[in-house]
């Protein structure tokens, strides 16, 4: 197949080396003479097309008030009594516009006269004069009429010249289209819209406490990590319970915006609504809202919507194409996907399809741990504090800090070594506080707190009296009795397990 060149032909190069000369005429110098010419007849061009256009503007004015001038003439010819140089100049005063100035000249027509343009009053004037001359020499019968048909003389000689001001006007309009040049070379568009994403808040520097604890080596792996975790405000682990209350959590986690969760409910194909949408939010190309979008994708594909999770990978894919294509990159990404046959497509649509079975197969990968934790968790192994007699109960003594007793002074030290966690649940004189926190450590690390306790006496056993005359004694006494007939069934019989 020939390559055609013919969209070069409009090309016009002023120092175009690429040229053959004959071998007696310096190359350079021939090169340079065309040069010359060629900016000579574009400046030229240029200068005649400007002087055309102005004085087509000055010949529009004159026009408009020979046309006036003719009409005010016309309405006195009922007075054809009175002398036609009288009528002639009154109509004259009459047709008289506002603006009597024309607009000046631009830059470089006319530059030969030194002199300002003449006004219309001028103009008008030297016409009635040369009306009267003609009239004079002719000695018509009518004077009134022959200065009728005089005035429309020069009415038609300036309407002609107009005519051929626009066929020469256009003919040069025309060549100097022809040629594409430096000249007619313009900026296109000079404004663009950058998005830019949120300013992130600085999150405020806090005191971090350091681990008191040292790591030990748990019998289950998932002992200190519950199902839910720990919520805000509520009671830490052992570990965790170094961390003061005061740590702030971390707000940058990534999510869907209401702008870009509205902008996936929008349909994969449906482009022109998305174009719409994007021109309308032009905020959505944020690259926050790309990953807060893949991030959606990935929630929708462990909650099984693989669907929806499509749809997601597909919209924040979109934008991060008309942003990575850049300043014009919305207008680029919507012509080629909608063109029929784009190479384009086919690279979009593979780095959809890709990224979904990505993200589609990391999601099943979170699925299956959290069947394996949750199958775990009921094999917990804890550390819990009860009383072995049912007629006993455990009470929690927190040694007083102001104490001179050096047995209470002692306990007084091992409970300032405890966790913050531990010691707010014993404070608080709660028993399920305590194995709460308890609960949550390690075997190892949940003994050895324990024997602290006993060992500062932090843990008392008193036995528990029980009134059988009350409704809740009697609850208590039923209770603690079918506790003693298992227990001698356990003895006899042995645990089952």
């Amino acid at each position: 197949m020939p390559i055609n060149y013919s969209k070069w032909d409009a090309l016009e190069l002023s120092d175009d080396s690429d040229v053959e000369v004959h071998p007696n005429v310096d190359k350079r110098s021939f090169i340079r003479a065309k040069q010359n010419q060629i900016h000579q007849q574009r400046y030229e061009r240029k200068n005649k097309i400007d002087t055309y256009k102005y004085e087509r503007i000055v010949n529009d004015g004159l026009l408009k008030r020979i046309n006036a001038l003719l009409v005010a003439l016309k309405s006195y010819s009922p007075q054809t009594d009175k002398r036609p140089d009288d009528l002639a100049f009154q109509a004259l005063m009459e047709s008289t516009g506002e603006d009597d100035s024309p607009p000046p000249p631009p830059e470089g027509v006319h530059t030969h006269v030194k002199e300002a343009p003449p006004t219309y009053s001028k103009m008008m004037a030297a016409l009635i004069d040369q009306v009267k001359t003609k009239v004079d020499e002719d000695k018509p019968e009518n004077r009134f009429e022959a200065y009728l048909a005089e005035i429309k003389v020069h009415q038609e000689r300036v309407e002609d010249l107009q005519k051929q001001l626009a066929v020469e006007l256009e003919t040069l309009e025309k060549e100097e289209g022809k040629k594409i040049t430096s000249e007619s070379i313009h900026t296109g568009f000079d404004s663009s819209f950058v998005a830019k994403a949120d300013p992130k808040p600085t999150a405020t520097e806090s005191k971090k406490a350091k681990e008191k604890v040292q790591a030990v080596e748990v019998l289950n792996p998932h002992a200190l990590a519950n199902k839910g975790g720990s919520k805000p405000g509520e009671q830490s682990s052992g570990a965790d319970a170094d961390i003061d209350e005061d740590e702030e959590e971390d707000d940058d986690d990534v999510e869907a915006s209401e702008l870009g969760k509205k902008f996936a409910e929008i349909k994969m194909g449906d482009y022109r609504t998305c174009l719409q949408y994007i021109s309308s939010n032009p905020s959505v190309l944020a690259e926050r809202e790309t990953d807060g979008l893949l991030v959606l994708a990935f929630n929708s594909a462990i909650a099984n919507e693989d669907d929806y999770a499509r749809q997601c990978v597909h919209q924040a894919l979109l934008l991060q194409y008309c942003r990575a294509l850049g300043k014009d990159g919305v207008g680029l990404f919507f012509k080629r996907i909608t063109t029929k046959g784009h190479q384009a497509q086919k690279v979009f649509f593979d780095d959809v399809n890709s990224t979904f079975d990505r993200v589609r197969t990391r999601a099943r990968e979170i699925q299956k741990q959290r069947a394996a934790e949750e199958g775990t968790e009921g094999g917990v192994e804890q550390i819990q504090l009860h009383a072995v007699d049912p007629g006993t109960t455990i009470n929690i003594t927190v040694p007083p800090a102001t104490s001179e007793d050096p047995e209470v002074i002692k306990s007084r030290e091992l409970f300032d070594a405890f966790p913050p966690g531990l010691q707010r649940a014993l404070e608080s004189g709660s028993l399920d506080e305590v194995n709460k926190v308890l609960g949550k450590m390690s075997v190892e690390q949940a003994e050895e707190v324990v024997g602290q306790l006993s060992e500062g006496g932090m843990l008392q056993l008193e036995e528990q009296i029980i009134d059988a005359t009350t409704e809740e004694g009697q609850a208590a006494l039923k209770e603690f009795e079918e506790q003693e007939r298992q227990r001698a069934l356990d003895e006899n019989y042995g645990d089952p397990e």
